[in-house]
């Protein structure tokens, strides 16, 4: 049950101006290595060049305006009508500040991003992740490879232009006693599921249900 009783006061505001000003000081410092800013949702977001983002992270993480030492999260988004088809996003937190913040940068398939594993170790496993899931190449990543897919996979799924039947399918064969790839074979190119129950909402009345509705 909620209280229609709420006062403004009760309603946290979002810290806009307080984002802002770090925006600006952050562009201050770096200058023209920090793209477009933007505020949204209690939250900043930056754009960088894919060459700065090591310069770019090490400043944020060390300058004591920001501190934003704890990384969250590195993750790919594909834009296939891009020239640049990759955003590669980049997500930390200042717990100092109590800030998030949102790094992106632009690159392609072939462009390879410097990785931030020497400012922040543990995004060793997120860059390998979108390496797997994207084809998002890393610089200076230690151990760049598959993470999720079989060192024999071919593509990278999270594309927006890979088949959603994938190019193999993975079975257990009893007989050889290990696990084999085939291709995939679809007997039916097409097929449009109807999920309906036909047992559900059905208007009929069966011999017996009157009594159901006689008062007891």
């Amino acid at each position: 049950m909620t209280s229609s009783n709420v006062s403004q006061h009760d309603v946290r505001p979002e810290p806009t101006e307080g984002l802002q000003k770090l925006a600006a000081h952050i562009a201050a410092g770096l200058g023209s290595k920090i793209g477009a800013a933007a505020v949204a949702l209690g939250e900043l977001t930056l754009r960088c060049e894919a060459g700065d983002v090591v310069e770019v992270v090490t400043f944020l993480r060390d300058d004591p305006e920001c501190r934003f030492v704890s990384f969250i999260d590195v993750c790919g988004v594909d834009w296939p009508a891009r020239a640049k088809r990759f955003d590669v996003v980049y997500h930390l937190l200042s717990p100092y500040k109590n800030a998030r913040i949102r790094l992106k940068l632009e690159t392609d398939d072939e462009t390879p991003v410097a990785s931030i594993t020497p400012v922040f170790p543990g995004a060793l496993w997120f860059e390998r992740e979108a390496y797997d899931l994207y084809g998002i190449l890393f610089t200076g990543h230690p151990d760049l490879r598959r993470l999720l897919t079989d060192y024999g996979f071919e593509g990278h799924p999270l594309r927006k232009d890979f088949p959603t039947t994938g190019f193999v399918e993975v079975r257990w064969d009893d007989e050889v006693k290990r696990v084999v790839y085939e291709p995939v074979r679809l007997n039916q190119e097409f097929r449009n599921f109807d999920f309906l129950s036909p047992w559900e909402g059905v208007d009929y009345v069966l011999p017996g249900d009157e009594k159901a509705k006689q008062p007891q």
